[in-house]
């Protein structure tokens, strides 16, 4: 296995993190709406679904309530690659995509004929951020005889220069299938999810350096705390994180497997390292459950994520009613960059669908 160094060589995902945004998100994180302010956003959203022939589709990571106002009007929740199916099978012309920006992106590609929408054009990723396309490529330039997979969490330009592009609910079985073809791979951008995918199926990666500010905070000692508060608690971890903290899952995977486990395991507690917004479709599919956060690296002013991504909190109620009322911050991608992405994507939705 092989790091190669960002560019730029920054060491952390935190580098992302200005302190203008960082102050915005703890400020997001203590801010609630009235319930005349919910009732009157929930009736405004609604009211111009219907007349703007609209839907959403949000992630499991955004403000719960945005998942609610979501399920109420019959849009969808779900993970990055049930996101980006379900707006390619939805009838609306228009869909608002609550998340960060390649998901959107993601969508438009898949859909290009629908117009595709977010409250806010601020909402990014770190590994987006982290893997810039002219850098990708002149990696991938110097191995040309490897094959380039990467992560579904970036640029529609880095989509549109890879040979497979995964979401975490499938790269095991992908990786797994190219390494018993004899394929070596040249992985990008999330380095603990590619340590974790090389460890699991032995292929040849290299890596590329760059990490999820969420995730990247879990600290193994801090769930080892917690798992002494509450020694009958499982632990369950998505795998953009740390290998230590990986090490003491009973359950590793993606958001949807996360949340399956959380219902099969017959844990009556359960610590969970990825972001909190998820506790809002753990605890609806099982009300009788605690759900603990999994400590990050600090507490209060000094943890940054706080165990919620920063750009998924710039999603709220407010800018979703302007979004949806006006039908602004459309994403647009040319038809050239559309064509040359939406190829991995297919790939990837194609050997789901044979495995299925």
């Amino acid at each position: 296995m092989f790091l190669i160094q960002f560019a730029l060589n920054m060491e952390a995902s935190s580098r992302f993190l200005n302190t203008e945004l960082i102050d915005r998100h703890k400020d997001s994180l203590n801010k609630t709406n009235s319930p005349a302010d919910k009732e009157d956003l929930f009736a405004s959203i609604t009211n111009n679904l219907i007349k703007n022939n609209t839907s959403i589709v949000s992630h499991y990571y955004v403000d719960p309530l945005i998942q609610e106002i979501t399920e109420k009007t019959g849009g969808f929740v779900g993970d990055s690659l049930e996101m980006a199916k379900y707006g390619s099978q939805c009838d609306s012309n228009n869909l608002v995509v609550c998340g960060v920006k390649f998901m959107a992106e993601t969508a438009k590609i898949l859909s290009p004929e629908k117009n595709i929408f977010v409250p806010t054009l601020e909402s990014t990723c770190s590994l987006d951020l982290g893997c810039p396309a002219p850098e990708l490529k002149a990696l991938k330039d110097k191995h040309p005889n490897r094959v380039l997979v990467v992560y579904a969490n970036t640029s529609a330009e880095v989509k549109a220069m890879s040979d497979w592009v995964v979401t975490s609910s499938i790269a095991k079985e992908i990786i797994e299938d190219l390494h018993l073809e004899g394929k070596k791979i040249l992985w990008a951008p999330d380095k603990y999810l590619g340590s974790y995918l090389q460890k699991e199926t032995g292929a040849d990666m290299i890596l590329w350096d760059s990490a999820c500010v969420v995730h990247e905070e879990f600290k193994a000692d801090g769930i080892r705390n917690l798992k002494a508060l509450h020694p009958d608690a499982g632990v369950l971890v998505h795998p953009e994180s740390p290998s230590e903290v990986i090490d003491m899952a009973d359950a590793v995977g993606s958001t949807s497997h996360l949340i399956k486990a959380s219902q099969e395991l017959q844990f009556k507690k359960f610590i969970v390292a990825t972001d909190k917004s998820i506790f809002y479709k753990m605890s609806q599919f099982s009300p009788d459950k605690e759900f603990y956060e999994a400590p990050t690296g600090g507490v209060g002013s000094s943890c940054k994520s706080c165990a919620h991504c920063p750009w998924m909190g710039l999603n709220s109620l407010q800018n979703l009613d302007e979004c949806v009322a006006e039908l602004k911050n459309e994403i647009e991608l040319n038809d050239n960059l559309i064509d040359l992405a939406k190829k991995p994507l297919d790939k990837m939705i194609q050997f789901n669908a044979q495995r299925l």
